[in-house]
């Protein structure tokens, strides 16, 4: 059932809103690459199941980091993905350095761009050295607003530099995503991260930043909220309050609550499948060596041997079964 919102816009506008052009053209290239596998079981089914992947999220695994960042959908779709594969992190309290996340999200994108990581880590870390450890929450709050917002904050960041040297915004240049490549944000001095500017001005500039609407960007009425809080504000300072706020995180869509981030009653139940099969495969296999025979002997010494390595028989560490969210 097509919903209101479909039903108020032009066909050409609402195909542009959902990017529906940037998926048809890479299913295209997938089947073109893959024909003939594809031959044996048909174009139909191909094109089903690639679209059903992209309902569920799925499509961004293993992709190229200029297909991940290429639409919204992807972007969230591959935020739910780090966290729901690397969830374990956070659940046994981990701490990791920056390099080690950026070496967990290079195993779901190997190209991904260390800058991104490198911004998401001085999010939380601030003026702290960028080898430090940090919790799983606390990483992956700060990377979702500097992967999601990347180039909304690549214009805060000229936004605010120009503010801190006495300049008035009058225009903002809105970078593209379209060649997958980043801006350098633009240093900050010492001084900045003391000094700050003036909120309500800060605020002022960045409402005609979003009402430009060229790229994602926070809800222009949470922003708001977030400055009206305090007077004077550094530009990490404004990141790390738009990494802590609820309404942010609920807008954007991809992560539960803090609260909820190490709950996912799915996959545990997955996982307790899998760890409950591990557990009568090794009983099974446990049982057949005992058993009398000419090569019984050697069934057990191998089976000794095996149990020896510790990735012999257990589980695979990250055994995942994408399904949608509610």
């Amino acid at each position: 059932m097509l919903s209101p919102e479909r039903l108020a816009l032009p066909d050409y506008e609402y195909l542009a809103q959902r990017h529906v052009l940037t998926y048809m053209e890479d299913a295209v290239c997938q089947l073109l690459e893959n024909k003939e596998d594809i031959s044996q079981y048909g174009i139909a089914r191909f094109f089903t199941e690639y679209f059903n992947s992209v309902c569920q999220g799925t499509h961004v695994l293993f992709r190229e980091f200029s297909f991940i960042q290429a639409t919204p959908h992807n972007r969230a779709s591959f935020l739910r993905a780090f966290w729901r594969c690397f969830r374990s992190v956070g659940k046994n309290g981990d701490l990791l350095t920056m390099k080690e996340y950026h070496c967990l999200l290079q195993l779901l994108c190997p190209d991904f761009p260390l800058e991104l990581t490198q911004k998401a880590a001085r999010i939380v870390l601030m003026d702290d050295a960028m080898d430090c450890l940090m919790s799983f929450s606390d990483f992956l709050f700060a990377f979702q607003i500097q992967f999601y917002y990347s180039e909304f904050l690549e214009s805060v960041a000229a936004i605010y530099q120009d503010l801190l040297s006495g300049k008035n915004p009058k225009t903002v240049i809105v970078p593209t995503s379209s060649s997958g490549q980043h801006r350098q944000r633009p240093a900050l001095c010492e001084a900045s991260m003391l000094e700050g500017v003036e909120a309500s001005l800060f605020s002022q500039c960045l409402e005609n930043l979003c009402d430009r609407h060229k790229y994602s960007c926070p809800p222009p009425a949470l922003v708001k909220e977030v400055l009206s809080n305090v007077q004077r504000l550094t530009f990490y300072g404004f990141l790390v309050a738009l990494s802590k706020h609820h309404g942010i995180n609920q807008a954007l869509g991809a992560l539960p609550d803090k609260g909820d981030l190490m709950h996912d009653p799915a996959m545990d139940e997955e996982l307790e499948r899998l760890v409950v099969r591990s557990r009568l495969h090794r009983t099974s296999r446990q049982h057949r060596a005992k058993e009398p025979g000419a090569f019984g002997f050697q069934r057990r010494d191998k089976l000794e041997a095996l149990e020896k390595v510790p990735s012999a028989l257990a589980p695979t560490p990250y055994p995942y079964r994408w399904e949608p969210r509610e």
